[in-house]
């Protein structure tokens, strides 16, 4: 536990936590309710990690203290609860763990993220609406909430493109491990002929920023674009042209939002999110300024895959970036990614030593 402690810097983190405790309870503490706000969000950040800590390093005490008391006969009798107490003390330093590693600028942020189906027709807009279903199994999971910004369903079934924002600590962190396009191979249900099909669709995701965040873009490089809401099975939200979908040309970045009550709120929460996609290119492509990124941005290359999703002949989900695979893929589709994405975060980790 000493070396975890170190490189959680548990001393100084209990430091910390003592001045942000101090600070909070100071009389002008919420004069300023947004300063105040993100005192108090990192307060608990810190909060969180110590006091997992102390837990695991108290479980940890108790264990070694009661196997110290105990006969022979009492350990053989208490081996299997002693056993899934250590598992479970393993399970929460795993875990603690890869906390540690979401130290990214935005890693704390909420997420956005955006499900496109590939080109294939109905094979891969139903691929798309059974990954809709995967992430936000995941997302109650994890006991994180989730907004539908944009939905564009397919008359015939399954989704052309979703949208939304994850809200919760570390959304983005945990999500951005997600990026790319995914790739399933099973017998299509719509082939009559009971062939093997092989269908794509891509995943991209950036963190929403706080409000505060601002960047200047000029209003002749945006295309802005109504059109009438749709929401899932072809129900209308609404019976005007309130969705917004807005284009930065120079880039051809797009993104759209349908989901407020009025033309209005919906360009807000489109420029929220165009600006958010916007500060990630600019800081991915290491530009001084928004202006600096020259043509289009392909956010996606559809050409490299990061994972495969294997129905038949066999089962297997496998993650081409970390080789980490399954072969349970029912348990996966059912939203069961963790091991997926710390892997992912594990291996940034190492790349970055």
């Amino acid at each position: 536990m000493n070396g975890l402690g170190e490189s959680l810097h548990i001393e100084k983190k209990k430091i910390e936590l003592k001045e942000l405790q101090d600070k909070s309870f100071e009389a002008d503490f919420w004069d300023d309710s947004e300063k105040a706000q993100k005192i108090m969000i990192e307060l608990n950040s810190i909060k969180d990690i110590v006091e997992n800590y102390t837990n695991i390093n108290d479980s940890l005490n108790s264990i070694k203290e009661l196997l110290g008391m105990m006969t022979v006969e009492e350990f053989i009798e208490m081996q299997e609860d002693l056993t899934s107490d250590l598992v479970e003390v393993r399970k929460n330093v795993s875990k603690l763990k890869i906390e540690t590693l979401l130290s990214g600028e935005y890693d704390a942020n909420n997420a956005i993220i955006s499900i496109h189906a590939g080109s294939g027709g109905l094979e891969a807009t139903d691929w798309a609406e059974m990954l809709y279903r995967m992430y936000t199994r995941w997302i109650d999971s994890k006991g994180y909430k989730y907004e539908v910004v944009e939905y564009n369903n397919e008359e015939g079934g399954g989704i052309k493109s979703v949208t939304l924002i994850v809200k919760g600590k570390n959304a983005y962190g945990y999500l951005k491990a997600e990026k790319g396009v995914h790739r399933l191979v099973r017998i299509s249900p719509f082939d009559s002929n009971a062939r093997r099909h092989t269908s794509f669709a891509s995943l991209d995701v950036y963190p929403e920023l706080d409000d505060e965040m601002n960047i200047e873009i000029e209003e002749k490089d945006l295309r802005i674009d109504t059109y009438r809401a749709s929401g899932a099975g072809g129900q209308h939200v609404n019976t005007t042209d309130s969705a917004v979908r807005i284009t930065h040309i120079p880039t051809g970045v797009t993104v759209s939002s349908q989901n407020e009550r009025s033309q209005i709120q919906n360009r807000a929460t489109a420029m929220k999110m165009l600006m958010a996609k916007l500060i990630q290119i600019k800081e991915e492509e290491h530009k001084e300024k928004i202006e600096d990124i020259q043509g289009k941005y392909s956010q996606i290359s559809w050409g490299s895959q990061i994972r495969s999703y294997v129905f038949q002949p066999y089962t297997m989900v496998k993650d081409h970036r970390t080789n980490y695979e399954v072969g349970n893929i029912e348990k996966v589709m059912n939203g069961d990614l963790d091991d997926f994405i710390n892997s992912y975060l594990n291996m940034k980790e190492v790349d970055k030593r």
